[in-house]
């Protein structure tokens, strides 16, 4: 039976150690907690359909599926013999013997045979049942174990006498064991992703992978062959161009490092410290610095040098060098695009492209921007705005009827009535001054406009003459107007003149001239 396909991401992930960081295949199965047969098959797969790295920007998912999974051919082949089990694990144990090598000699022997990947799966899937213990040993600069200590630290506010307990972040490098300590208030995901920044920082590069054991704020679903990483730790250590590989559970050698170091930096930092009074968690963290700095300087009792010396010879040349920046923290979130095209993060909506409509997508949160990714592409980027119940739209985003809609203004509007006739103009100011804001009224004005098209110019003035008349300042009545041919009539001003009326208490327009003509 075939093992169960990875996901994409993890097949991405895959190819990018292997190809751009030029991990072995060994590494790379280490990293990703799969089979070395595994990582050979899919980098085979890559081959064959003509990848490279990196990926081309509008390959999606669905496409690097189709082609990495071909569908099989139609033959089926004819049964064969599983090879000497036994055999294999004996030879193996003989310097320079590979599995490689053993598929050879297999397949001379039986031609029609398992091809190499099923020969591996077959014998992995007989050697997993095996009791092997291996030993540990660790190349400089290739790991660092990280976790919490199992204590924690009491810190008092002065002014209200609250106690908060602390916690302790450690930082170990496989090699020398040289440790770094930091405490915070906090075990969430922000203080987790600070925490190995700082602790890169302080070893001054970053190994090869970082080893953190199964704590729900770094790992999303602990799993003993395939742990799913938290989205923003995974890209926290893509910037540092390192990999997470955490403990396997119910393994408890895979920890005995970090564990050590756990139970040094209790005897003699937090042992240390247990009769000090602390106000603040920055007072904690320089008196932990004093200890740390005394901790890492202390000399072995059975071998020479110091976990000090021995970094400075050993991982700190083997480290790769820290980024240009230190990684800024991003939280990941899942948003559904609503029928308006804007998804909502912190009660601030932002737009996406029109045609995402109810698809999910994928956000990455800083204290400035606002990211977008849809099946791992970058769809959409604002600024990020904490304005509550507010929109942010890029005019991209909308649909071209939309467009064209933000494209009027007032005083577009009230050009384009101007050329067409004062009774236009006059009546589009009618219409978006009797609105409460203008904009609603920009409906209706570009609604007379496109009567312009079916009658002619000269009607639709003279229809926005009658409805300046009649005060009818809307789209249907001019449209009734002209379909009833009410513009061709003459206006009531027009056909009956209105007459002087004479009465004693009007005076009329000579008295006034007369009264002024003394002053004049």
């Amino acid at each position: 039976m075939a093992a169960e396909r990875l996901s994409m991401r993890t097949i991405k992930e895959v190819l990018r150690l292997k190809w751009e960081k030029k991990f072995s295949n060994k590494k790379v199965a280490q990293s990703c907690n799969i089979a070395r047969s595994t990582v050979r098959d899919y980098v085979e797969r890559a081959q064959s359909a003509g990848l490279s790295w990196p990926l081309a920007p509008d390959l999606d998912d669905s496409h690097l599926e189709a082609l990495l999974f071909p569908p099989p051919p139609t033959d089926t082949s004819e049964k064969r013999g599983l090879p000497d089990m036994e055999y294999i694990r004996k030879e193996l144990t003989r310097k320079s013997v590979t599995l490689n090598l053993l598929w050879l000699e297999y397949r001379q022997a039986n031609p029609g045979g398992y091809q190499y990947s099923q020969f591996c799966h077959h014998y992995h899937k007989w050697s997993d049942k095996l009791d092997v213990c291996l030993r540990q040993t660790h190349r400089a600069g290739e790991k660092a174990f990280v976790d919490y200590a199992g204590q924690t630290i009491p810190v008092t506010d002065p002014n209200t006498g609250e106690t908060r307990e602390a916690v302790l972040f450690l930082a170990t490098l496989g090699a020398s064991s040289y440790t770094y300590a930091w405490a915070s208030l906090s075990q969430d995901l922000p203080a987790w992703i600070e925490a190995n920044v700082r602790a890169l920082t302080f070893f001054g590069g970053v190994p090869e992978i970082l080893v953190p054991d199964n704590l729900k704020t770094g790992i999303k679903r602990p799993c003993y062959y395939e742990p799913d990483i938290n989205p923003t730790y995974h890209k926290m250590a893509q910037h540092y161009g390192t990999v997470v590989i955490p403990t396997r559970i119910r393994a408890p050698k895979d920890k005995a490092k970090v564990e050590s170091a756990v139970l040094v930096a209790e005897r003699w930092i937090l042992a240390a410290l247990r009769n000090h009074t602390f106000f603040s968690i920055e007072e904690l963290n320089k008196s932990i610095a004093e200890k740390l700095q005394e901790l890492n300087s202390r000399k072995f009792k059975k071998m020479d040098g110091s976990r000090r010396s021995l970094y400075e010879t050993i991982d700190r040349p083997a480290l790769k060098a820290l980024p240009s920046s230190p990684y800024v923290y991003a939280e990941c979130k899942k948003a559904r695009v609503n029928m308006d095209y804007h998804i909502e993060i912190d009660d601030h909506y932002y737009s996406v492209p029109y045609h995402l409509v109810k698809e999910q997508v994928e956000v990455w949160l800083t204290a400035t921007t606002v990211e977008v990714l849809f099946k791992n592409r970058r769809i959409a980027s604002h600024a990020r705005s904490y304005e509550k119940y507010k929109h942010t739209t890029l005019t991209e985003h909308m649909p071209k009827s939309h467009q064209r809609y933000l494209e009027w203004t007032p005083s577009r509007i009230l050009d384009w009535a101007g050329k067409n006739g004062p009774n236009t103009r006059n009546l589009a100011t009618c219409i978006m001054e009797s609105r409460k804001h203008p904009e609603q009224g920009f409906r209706s004005c570009l609604g007379i406009m496109r009567l312009v098209k079916q009658y002619s110019a000269e009607r639709v003035e003279a229809a926005c003459g009658r409805a300046l008349l009649l005060k009818a300042y809307s789209y249907k009545s001019v449209e009734s107007i002209l379909k009833n041919n009410l513009d061709k009539q003459e206006l009531p001003e027009a056909s009956s003149p209105e007459k002087q009326i004479i009465h004693y208490n009007i005076r009329g327009r000579e008295y006034y001239q007369q009264k002024e003509a003394p002053h004049a």
